[in-house]
């Protein structure tokens, strides 16, 4: 009896093994087989210096003033066009909002829809206190050691001056676009972009324009940072997850401390408990969507057990979600995140508060709206506290999740193969973006909207996103510039059909 049950569980791990083995194997690769383009001459060092001029100009925007650090942003106008001089003779230049730019690039084909190539000028400021942490000081814009040092030479003057670089060479070159090409470079994209981008699109909307594709900021290429996958991997973004803030206010009778009220109805309490509350029950996450279909792409690619997990979700599909929900960016890539970011109330030690304050951020997967998530943490603030006697509002700014845009579809496949032409051996992939990005005002105008950086990084490169040592090695820029040449002298060619 026993020999039997041991053969018949044998014979259930050699199928299991069989099952899971042909699953593996016959999921052949997505990448698509080109050749590699051969490198187009760039100006490397003269590059990195004009993007190191850009990145000295201190573009910092801000949600309230909208003039703050005008004369920079004036500056750095002046500074694309002495230059790009022939980029400014050949395209039409409009200022919108105060200091944002839109750029038109007459095409030869009115017939033929046009697109949009995407930047910002505006940068976030430096944390105060870090500044001595800095290698080289922050608004730098030193070329050392192969790189352009200082806030803004990622994010995002790198993409905005290779643009600009790539269009300059174009027009030099005699280069006549099919499609008309825009490039829009908004000045407020770091506090939402309302001035700026959203006006654009608004104008664009207005002229009836209908854009075949736009390319903005978003995913990187990555090398080093998916276990067991040995090649560098382009994470082109198809979208973006929706952005909401929510503020909570809490009242209850102000008072002495020596005095306090009932246990758990102080408005500090209060808040307290609705807080733990919302943090403690945040929407589940799964490996659907964006996410699903970003690791079968991948998963033919990899390596040893990675390779048999990604390819068998049905089986190893919960211990794959445990280990990204471990991760706070692959843990975001699966559900709408929850993140408490301001608490305010009282403003001294024995005085009982009769406000409390407290601001929560989510980021919305697509599929989740704002009015759910509003209801939802309406609900939940009631359970918590027992009560309704509370204010609960959404700031401006707000934005549902973007459209996904389509894999199958030309001006992906388009990007697919730039990407693999200018990054040989470079896997390509579709992800989620889950910072937000000023393409997300252009959905009106555009099914085809991929956020996507052609700049190359490392595990230990992404803190400096946002943070200290903020750098482009000048090697990538050049790649940057390549990218942008070959996208706008392919993609603005007039399609067959």
């Amino acid at each position: 009896m026993i020999r039997k049950s041991l053969l018949g569980l044998l014979l259930l791990v050699v199928a299991l093994a069989a099952v899971l083995g042909f699953n593996t194997l016959r999921k052949g690769s997505r990448q698509l087989d080109v050749p590699a383009m051969a490198k187009i001459e760039v100006d490397e060092a003269g590059a990195a210096s004009r993007l190191g001029e850009a990145v000295r100009l201190r573009t910092v925007s801000s949600r309230d003033d909208a003039g703050l650090n005008a004369d920079q942003f004036l500056q750095l106008h002046a500074l694309l066009q002495s230059r790009f001089p022939k980029t400014h003779a050949a395209l039409k230049r409009e200022v919108v909002g105060d200091l944002s730019l839109l750029y038109t690039w007459q095409g030869s084909n009115p017939k033929a829809l046009p697109i949009l190539l995407m930047a910002h000028q505006d940068v976030v400021p430096i944390a105060p206190g870090t500044e001595k942490d800095w290698t080289e000081e922050a608004f730098s814009g030193q070329v050392k050691n192969g790189f352009v040092w200082g806030r803004g030479a990622w994010d995002d003057k790198g993409n905005l001056m290779a643009q600009m670089e790539a269009v300059e060479m174009l027009v030099a070159s005699g280069y006549q676009p099919e499609r008309t090409v825009y490039l829009a470079y908004g000045a407020d994209e770091e506090v939402l972009g309302l001035r700026g981008a959203a006006r654009i699109a608004a104008l664009l909307k207005e002229r009836k324009v209908r854009l075949d594709f736009i390319v903005d900021e978003g995913l990187l290429i990555t090398e080093g940072i998916m276990p067991g996958l040995a090649q560098p991997a382009a994470l082109i973004g198809v979208a973006e997850k929706g952005y909401l803030s929510v503020v909570l206010k809490m009242s209850a009778t102000p008072g002495h401390s020596s005095m306090p009220p009932a246990k758990g109805t102080s408005a500090i309490a209060m808040m307290s408990a609705a807080l733990k509350r919302i943090d403690d029950d945040q929407l589940p996450g799964g490996i659907r969507g964006v996410a699903q279909e970003m690791f079968a792409t991948v998963a033919p690619e990899m390596s040893g057990f990675s390779r048999v997990a990604l390819s068998n979700l049905w089986l190893f599909g919960p211990i794959v979600q445990k280990q990204l929900e471990a991760g706070a960016s692959t843990n975001a890539m699966l559900r709408t995140t929850t993140a408490l970011t301001i608490v305010n109330a009282g403003n001294k030690e024995n005085v009982l508060p009769g406000r409390a304050e407290a601001t929560v951020n989510f980021r919305l997967l697509p599929g989740d709206t704002q009015a759910q998530m509003l209801e939802r943490t309406r609900n939940q603030v009631k359970e918590a506290t027992g009560s309704d006697k509370f204010e609960l509002f959404a700031l401006p700014g707000a934005v549902d999740a973007s459209k996904v845009a389509a894999t199958d579809s030309a001006p992906y496949r388009l990007l697919n193969k730039t990407v693999r032409e200018v990054f040989p051996g470079t896997l390509v992939a579709p992800g989620l973006m889950i910072g937000a990005t000023d393409s997300i005002h252009f959905g009106e105008i555009s099914d085809h909207i991929f956020k996507f950086s052609p700049v190359r990084a490392k595990p230990e490169d992404l803190a400096r996103f946002h943070g200290t040592n903020e750098r482009i090695a000048a090697a990538n820029l050049a790649e940057l510039i390549r990218f942008y040449h070959r996208l706008l002298s392919e993609g603005a060619k007039a399609p067959l059909n």
